[in-house]
């Protein structure tokens, strides 16, 4: 008598058609995506520009630990939260590790402050966007900041307001922060204020967000 042959069981069935359903929906949206890409090639771009932006938040939400006490002492000076110093600071130069610190609109330092911004709007010669035609000598002298109006600020007590020193450039952005709305509670408008897009807003938002939820855990 020849033996009957064991097909597979109900149970072992069930499971393959269940491993297999993940497998068919993700190449259906994949061939949807292909499809849809033929016909409109911007929705592809604008997919991976999505990912791209998700995956580069999740990038450096580590804060060094060398800039806390600069945050910190900044944050206390002009009465706003620190963690928006460190959003803004990952935000403009990744925590100081963008190469050179000057942006090709003419930002310049650790925290990407623009000449005229710095140094004062009703200085000679500044309009448009604010890289003016400022002397270096100019730029980083606490008097001549303080006759124009502008935020830069000499932390370290050296005599000069140097938006390239870590200290008088975090110190600065605390300055501008506060005046523009941070210190009253006003943190998207603060923003705002510091780079007009409201991209700009939603990164800083979130790392704020992240930074604090950070900081929250940690006490």
């Amino acid at each position: 008598m020849k033996k009957k042959k064991k097909g597979l069981s109900i149970k072992t069935k069930i499971f393959m058609i269940v491993l297999l359903i993940p497998v068919a929906v993700i190449t259906f949206t994949l061939s949807a995506i292909i499809w849809t890409g033929i016909q409109n090639p911007e929705l592809i771009k604008k997919s991976a520009s999505t990912l791209l932006d998700f995956q580069d938040r999740h990038i450096a939400t580590v804060i060094p630990e060398e800039y806390l006490p600069i945050y910190k002492a900044a944050a206390d000076e002009y009465g706003i939260p620190w963690t928006l110093l460190a959003a803004h600071h990952r935000i403009e130069t990744r925590f100081s590790t963008m190469d050179p610190l000057l942006s090709p609109a003419g930002a310049e330092g650790h925290m990407q402050f623009m000449p005229c911004t710095f140094v004062g709007w009703s200085y000679p010669g500044c309009e448009g966007l604010g890289k003016g035609d400022i002397p270096e000598k100019d730029k980083t002298d606490p008097a001549v900041i303080k006759k124009y109006g502008g935020y830069g600020i000499d932390a370290n007590g050296d005599g000069i307001a140097d938006p390239y020193d870590i200290e008088d450039a975090i110190f600065s952005a605390a300055n501008y922060l506060s005046k523009s709305g941070a210190a009253d509670g006003e943190i998207e408008k603060a923003i705002f204020h510091y780079n007009h897009s409201d991209k700009y807003v939603e990164d800083v938002l979130w790392f704020f967000n992240e930074f604090e939820t950070q900081r929250l855990a940690e006490e």
